[in-house]
């Protein structure tokens, strides 16, 4: 199982560690293959004053402390085409936000890295249009091929975190994990998919409650990964924190969740 966790943002190098030291146990954890996820700058917010990060140098210095420290694979956001060769020095995988899972020059500047590249569903798209997205990368790459196995193979991922439902609200249909999932391994971005764009005075708000029984049903359908941002303190977090989780709530939901993959085993 993919597992990736971490702070949203870089809040402060302090709260990077901490929340770093504490996912340590799902590293070492022989069953996931985990990432450590926190973003350098959050290009895509609601109100021009919201926190970004501390750009690109120094939100890399930082994430490759992190690396170094704890032996972390890391994942983190691109936004624009001159990002990826950058960001891959330290990255593993990089990851194409959903607003842009259709921005040609980004998908190409990711894929001549060697990174993996990890592309958000458009909360705007029909899950059956990512395969584009996959072919642009794979393309690139110089792969002519299709598939769930090729995808993996040649280092592309997709992850799906909802979809426009009326104004102000994201809805998960199940039935996407199994369309892309013809494409390229499948994340489920957990706590992304209960936001709530533009619904909190200026910035995003987010109904963390519903985090556990999604991710559980996602779990039952069948993916590949879960995506869970964590912090020690939630409701303080300077970026997503109505749809974050604390430390404790993260264990709990992949306890649960391995229980479901272990029972469908059987």
């Amino acid at each position: 199982m993919i597992l990736i966790s971490g702070p949203c943002s870089i809040e402060s190098r302090e709260l990077l560690l901490k929340v770093a030291s504490k996912l340590v146990k799902y590293n070492e954890d022989k069953n996931i293959d985990f990432y450590f996820k926190s973003s350098f700058d959050k290009a895509n917010r609601t109100s021009l004053t919201s926190f970004r990060g501390p750009g690109l140098e120094e939100g890399l210095k930082l994430l490759q402390e992190v690396k170094k420290e704890f032996g972390f694979k890391i994942l983190t956001d691109v936004h624009e085409s001159y990002q990826p060769p950058l960001v891959a020095e330290v990255a593993d995988v990089l990851q194409i936000p959903a607003f842009l899972c259709r921005q040609t020059d980004l998908l190409v500047s990711c894929a001549k890295t060697d990174a993996v590249v990890n592309i958000k569903k458009g909360q705007f798209l029909n899950p059956a249009d990512m395969r584009y997205s996959v072919k642009k990368v794979l393309e690139t790459r110089g792969v002519q091929e299709e598939g769930f196995e090729v995808a993996k193979q040649n280092g592309v991922w997709l992850t799906e975190r909802g979809s426009t439902f009326g104004y102000g609200n994201l809805v998960v249909d199940m039935r996407s994990f199994l369309i892309m999932r013809e494409f390229a391994p499948v994340v489920f971005d957990a706590t992304h998919s209960v936001q709530m764009p533009g619904m909190a005075g200026g910035s995003s708000g987010g109904k963390r409650e519903f985090v556990a029984p999604l991710s559980r049903a996602a779990a039952a359908v069948g993916v590949d990964g879960f995506f869970f941002e964590t912090h020690t303190n939630p409701d303080a977090a300077l970026c997503d924190g109505p749809n974050m989780l604390n430390l404790e709530q993260l264990d709990k939901a992949i306890d649960d969740i391995k229980k479901i993959q272990s029972s469908l085993m059987l």
